[in-house]
């Protein structure tokens, strides 16, 4: 479905393109609440699959999900969004909650047509599984399937903590740096020291940039996935749900989360226990998992 993903390259108008006709990945603005919603985007010419929109980690941005954006787009329209506040998404006043922050998301589609009579369909990965439960909420009929990884749910004391921690972190910026430089150096060993071996040294460095970039904001989403109320939210879900589930840390808590909803599928992604977005085995994995659940005949 794709290769490695140093086969991507940049065109002279600045759309990212793939070797071996995979469709070009493209960047775009769209207004929203906060200012502008920055979004990734690829198609073919005359897709006639579903609209696939994808909602990333914290704090992370679309870039991470170029390589699957390529890989689905042979077949159908796929959006990433920005979150207000990370990759070059404008940001909020303030933190907000996961429901407000995929409200602004919801408008952002809408104004791009995602939501009309097609519907479409939302993926999301830890931070984005619960943006991707929010925006179904947020648009219950425009949104006809929700697909997750990795749901953060944590336990009660840890949840506190990290609240807190999440709260303690929004003094990063200073003018010596510090803290900036605290966030810097444990982010490049979990990214790039510790990547699953065939993660290209350069696509590592870019995805620890990216991550980098919101600095004192980089916090901001981490607030609303803490305060989340997973057994009052994940219940109202009725859209047929997928749960793509890595053997990653917070596997035992992410299928607690998906057996609150009462459609709830799960397709486990052995052998990767993380980059489940970058390397081209599990791709080729994620992507048939998706088309099978997306496209198959309960739609």
């Amino acid at each position: 479905m794709i290769g490695d993903v140093d086969s991507l390259d940049i065109n002279p108008d600045g759309a990212r393109r793939a070797a071996g006709g995979v469709p070009g990945v493209r960047r775009s603005y769209v207004d929203g609440r906060y200012g502008q919603i920055h979004y990734r985007h690829a198609a073919v010419p005359g897709a006639s699959r579903r609209p696939l929109v994808l909602l990333h980690q914290t704090p992370a941005s679309s870039f991470e999900y170029e390589p699957l954006i390529a890989a689905m787009a042979t077949d159908r329209h796929v959006v990433a969004f920005d979150t207000p506040g990370y990759g070059m998404s404008d940001a909020p006043p303030a933190a907000l909650s996961m429901t407000a922050y995929a409200e602004c998301l919801v408008d952002a589609a809408a104004h791009l047509n995602l939501t009309c009579d097609t519907g479409c369909d939302v993926f999301g990965v830890h931070t984005g599984a619960l943006l991707a439960i929010e925006f179904a909420l947020a648009a219950p009929v425009a949104v006809r399937h929700v697909v997750c990884s990795g749901i953060p749910m944590r336990g009660a004391a840890e949840r506190a903590d990290r609240l807190q921690a999440a709260h303690d972190a929004t003094d990063a910026l200073d003018e010596a740096g510090r803290g900036a430089l605290a966030l810097a150096a444990p982010l490049w060993d979990f990214i790039v020291t510790q990547r699953t071996p065939g993660v290209p040294l350069r696509r590592a460095a870019q995805l620890w940039a990216d991550k980098l970039a919101p600095i004192d904001r980089a916090s901001w989403a981490y607030q609303g996935v803490w305060r989340y109320d997973y057994g009052a939210r994940l219940p109202l879900i009725r859209q047929p749900f997928l749960l793509l589930q890595p053997p990653e840390d917070i596997a035992a808590q992410s299928r607690a989360a998906a057996a609150l909803v009462s459609d709830a599928r799960i397709v486990e992604i052995e052998r990767f226990p993380r980059d489940i977005l970058e390397l081209p085995q599990s791709l080729d994995r994620i992507g048939q998992a998706l088309r099978r659940f997306l496209d198959g005949p309960h739609t």
